[in-house]
């Protein structure tokens, strides 16, 4: 499983132009589902990034997290992380998990970091079309990955 997380000053997410969630500052979650992910790897994934110091301090260094920061999270699903453009021109996707696996554990990621912060986390529409907007701020942007064990 990968998140690909930004912190931001604020973010949302739109289908078909209606805004179905939206954060202040905090970290947007692309997240990311591998054909071979578990709940363990969702779980991991969870207390990693509600721990993250990726916030600044009264010192300006990044050493607050989430749950440090009270901040919130958007997490959105992104299937397309796992594209593989190593050949060719056209992505290959058979590294991401199939919409029905990917979605229970998408949902299950989500409603485990809810519980985590102690707060709703919004989220986009699981295989829709989607607008996100998002001001990035630091830039601050991190590739977080959990692999299954073999």
């Amino acid at each position: 499983m990968v998140a690909l997380i930004q912190r931001v000053s604020e973010a949302s997410v739109a289908v078909e132009g209606e805004t179905v969630g939206a954060i202040g500052p905090g970290l947007l979650v692309l997240l990311g589902v591998h054909h071979t992910d578990t709940k363990a790897e969702a779980d991991w994934l969870v207390g990693k990034l509600a721990r993250l110091r990726v916030f600044r301090d009264d010192e300006g260094r990044m050493n607050r997290s989430l749950l440090d920061t009270d901040g919130e999270a958007l997490v959105v699903s992104q299937f397309t992380l796992y594209g593989d453009a190593r050949k060719g021109n056209r992505p290959s996707y058979t590294e991401a998990a199939p919409p029905e696996r990917a979605e229970k554990l998408y949902l299950h990621f989500t409603e485990q970091l809810a519980a985590a912060l102690g707060k709703l986390v919004p989220t986009g529409v699981f295989g829709a079309m989607m607008d996100v907007q998002l001001v990035n701020d630091g830039p601050v942007t991190l590739w977080v990955e959990r692999k299954a064990e073999a």
